[in-house]
């Protein structure tokens, strides 16, 4: 493939990894160069600190890809990154090929449950329930977040060093010596850091050293994620074809989804653990979901298990894990996951390395995340057992051949949309409802939790409480939302002319140094939705407190609470991890 094919778009097929030395030193260090690890980087690096990062591996290939799809929460944070126009345009296949997720017999055959599409001419809504306004979703290979990363961070001169591993961790009161050993010579090297951060995936290597173990259910049985290769197929499945797919038939099941304009991810499985398909198998299985005989080559085969694992602790001491290092799940949206521990971890590394927090700031990156992420896993393991009873049900009562036309097929193939239908709901909830209902540096209203609607995977509402996503919309007639004004730091959001709690804040961030702004918002519609005149928003997007009028102890109490100086009596439950998939 040539760097600029005649449809446009970006070989990154191999991302390459800098040939470097890690630093002697650095404010974090970063182990895992995944889009997870360089996304640390990215946001660490945005608040002025030194960074670090190391991989074993030398490079990253696009056939051994896991995400494709990232929702327009994730894509909220690539649009503050900076980066949302560099990741629209490193393309590996045309974006006019995405018109949303089908649920068909095959490539070539039957469509089994209508699907929204893009309109030309006017926006197109999903199913289910309402969703932000500002964003859209993205389908994109994970090697074209990481090469975009890998140019932003190289033009900022941060340490990217492919090729090392990590080999010992020892902690002390003020910070952490990390052995290196690159992989090929075995030459050793000590980096000393303030932080290390594992993003070093499932096995994480940094979470072993750090002792911590993980809780959740054990699969049973296992899948293999499949890239094959094809030829030019133009000529069968058109010039544009749909780029994303679900497959049901008797011998395909999942995602048929294109991750270049030649290459193609396909399931296969369920198997039993110990059993090893042969190539000829997957191969059947794949020429299936396309739904005709093709030329196809095996390119990758990787194993995946729709179970939960999760860290029993995001954080110990000066060890801190983010994304697959500190949960894995049923496949889907993990890695948006990830970014989401990024942005919620960034700024507080980032306020305590400054001054303007004490170290136990960072208990409520365990705090919040871990039960967000139980929350969705959850969800996904119940999604995922309920998909898989469905395909047995619909493959004992058979399905049509994709040549079969006749009355009695379409009968039976409306019997099957109309039974993939009952469980393909939204994922609003899951994108955007990141709610954080059991920390300690959240000033909650009085009431507020046991008040909470239940979470719910299909909904998603704009919700401006304490602990929620900031709501976000327009504030100009040119394009510009209220998360680009909010940027990187702490926000003071103000709906009232009364300017008092304005100056009192301001006053209480500067003699503090801390990065602040205010933001007025005189659209009554606004008002509406925040239902309140001052509202605080962290760097990360979410409510930290909202009012009429200051406390006692003033804008001062409420700067301490929510930078972890001293946690309030704010009527704060200890939640338990409790199942709330199904709802």
């Amino acid at each position: 493939m040539s760097d600029f094919p005649v449809t446009g778009g970006r070989d990154v097929h191999t991302v390459r990894f800098p040939v470097a030395t890690p630093p002697a030193e650095a404010d974090v260090l970063i182990v895992g160069a995944g889009p997870v690890g360089l996304a640390a980087a990215v946001e660490l690096t945005a608040r002025g600190i030194r960074v670090a990062v190391v991989d074993r591996a030398r490079t990253a290939t696009l056939v051994r890809a896991g995400a494709m799809g990232h929702t327009a929460r994730t894509v909220e944070h690539f649009r503050r990154w900076g980066l949302l126009r560099r990741i629209r345009d490193a393309w590996t296949y045309p974006p006019e090929w995405n018109r949303g997720t089908r649920l068909v017999t095959s490539l070539t055959g039957h469509e089994l449950v209508p699907a929204p599409g893009p309109s030309f001419t006017g926006a197109s809504s999903g199913p289910g329930g309402s969703r932000p306004r500002t964003q859209e979703a993205l389908r994109r290979p994970q090697t074209v977040l990481q090469q975009v990363f890998l140019d932003h961070l190289g033009e900022r001169g941060v340490s990217v060093s492919g090729g090392w591993e990590l080999r010992a961790l020892h902690e002390d009161g003020d910070g952490v010596r990390a052995e290196v050993a690159d992989v090929d010579s075995g030459e050793h090297r000590t980096v000393r850091a303030a932080y290390v951060l594992g993003t070093d995936g499932g096995s994480s290597t940094t979470r072993r050293l750090a002792g911590i173990a993980r809780e959740g259910e054990h699969a049973t049985e296992k899948r293999l994620r499949l890239i094959v290769r094809t030829g030019d197929i133009s000529e069968r499945v058109g010039a544009a074809p749909n780029g994303s797919n679900i497959v049901v038939n008797q011998k395909a099941s999942g995602f048929l989804a294109a991750v270049s304009t030649r290459e193609w991810r396909v399931y296969a499985g369920p198997y039993p653990l110990g059993y090893e398909p042969g190539e000829d198998e997957l191969l059947e299985i794949g020429r299936a979901a396309f739904g005709f005989d093709l030329e196809l080559e095996l390119v990758s085969a990787t194993t995946f298990y729709h179970a939960t694992r999760i860290a029993e602790s995001f954080r110990r001491g000066r060890i801190l894990l983010a994304g697959d290092a500190a949960h894995v799940r049923t496949p889907g949206g993990n890695l948006g996951e990830g970014i989401g521990d990024v942005a919620n971890l960034g700024w507080k590394l980032a306020a305590v390395l400054a001054g303007h927090a004490p170290e136990s700031l960072l208990d409520s990156y365990d705090e919040e995340r871990r039960p967000h992420n139980w929350r969705v896993a959850d969800h996904a393991l119940e999604r995922s057992r309920r998909s898989q009873s469905a395909l047995a049900e619909i493959r004992r009562g058979g399905i049509p051949e994709d040549a079969d036309h006749g009355s009695e097929a379409a009968r039976r193939r409306a019997e099957i949309g109309e039974r993939l239908r009952r469980d393909h709901l939204d994922a609003a909830g899951v994108a955007f409802d990141e709610r954080y209902d059991a920390s300690s540096v959240i000033w909650y209203e009085t009431d507020q939790l046991d008040s909470e609607p239940r979470w719910r995977a299909d909904v998603y509402e704009d919700d401006p409480r304490p602990g929620h996503r900031a709501p976000d919309g327009a504030i100009d007639p040119y394009g510009s939302t209220l998360h680009d004004r909010v940027g990187n730091s702490f926000a003071l959001l103000v709906l009232t002319g009364d300017r008092t709690v304005e100056h009192a804040f301001v006053a209480e961030a500067a003699a503090r140094a801390l990065p602040f702004t205010v933001i007025h918002l005189t659209d009554p519609g606004a008002r509406a939705v925040y239902g309140s005149a001052h509202v605080l928003v962290r760097p990360d997007q979410h409510v930290a407190w909202r009012a009429q009028s200051l406390p006692e102890g003033g804008a001062a109490a409420v700067l301490d609470h929510v930078l972890g100086h001293g946690a309030r009596d704010s009527g704060l439950r200890s939640l338990e991890h409790t199942t709330t998939a199904g709802v």
